[in-house]
């Protein structure tokens, strides 16, 4: 199978994944945080579009995550009261990536009041593009942030007009967490949460 197609396979089977989660987690979403996890672990060990080297995939024994924490399930409330901001990324082979401010999502963290700005991705297809980073960032967590949203990938939790699912036990790393090989948009310092966020994967060794 040539690369394009390789690719477009992925591309598929995370979309599926994802239609699978959103309508699991309506009834059980940690059922559909098991689901995830396992369909993950299988795309990294064994698609040929994975983020891991030849050297990692023989170590590789599964992702590693926090433990499931139901109080991470939060839905945020869609503010597009916001000012347009974009912000630009040279990757390597898929030349300039340019995510614009669109929207805001509040939601409430054991309490508190926070925040989190929605990107659109600019170009052919848009998509809405929402990444974080926490207090976890560089500690227990890739520092350079982690995704909650990318539908141009078709990493989609589920999210409307006014309304979007921020289930935090589904944040995952960017491919350049587990190699330098990869160049990837990562988090405005915009996009930082004032506390830890221990859900979802954990960094990469």
């Amino acid at each position: 199978m040539s690369i394009p197609l390789q690719l477009a396979d992925w591309r598929r089977q995370v979309a599926e994944l994802y239609a699978n989660v959103r309508c699991t987690a309506l009834e059980n979403p940690f059922q559909a945080w098991s689901l995830f996890r396992v369909k993950r672990d299988w795309l990294f060990a064994h698609h040929p579009q994975t983020a891991l080297s030849e050297q990692q995939l023989h170590q590789f024994s599964g992702l590693p995550y926090f433990n499931y924490n139901p109080a991470a399930r939060v839905i945020g409330r869609i503010d597009t009261l916001v000012r347009p901001e974009s912000f630009t990324v040279d990757l390597t082979y898929d030349g300039r990536f340019t995510y614009t401010r669109v929207a805001q999502a509040r939601f409430e963290w054991e309490g508190e009041a926070a925040a989190l700005n929605v990107y659109q991705i600019e170009g052919y297809g848009g998509g809405i593009f929402l990444p974080f980073k926490d207090e976890t960032s560089g500690k227990s967590t890739y520092g350079g942030g982690r995704y909650l949203y990318d539908t141009i990938k078709g990493a989609d939790l589920g999210a409307d007009e006014w309304e979007i699912v921020l289930d935090f036990n589904f944040s995952y790393n960017p491919s350049c967490a587990y190699s330098g090989r990869w160049v990837c948009p990562l988090s405005p310092e915009e996009n930082r949460l004032p506390f830890a966020v221990q859900a979802g994967e954990k960094i990469f060794a």
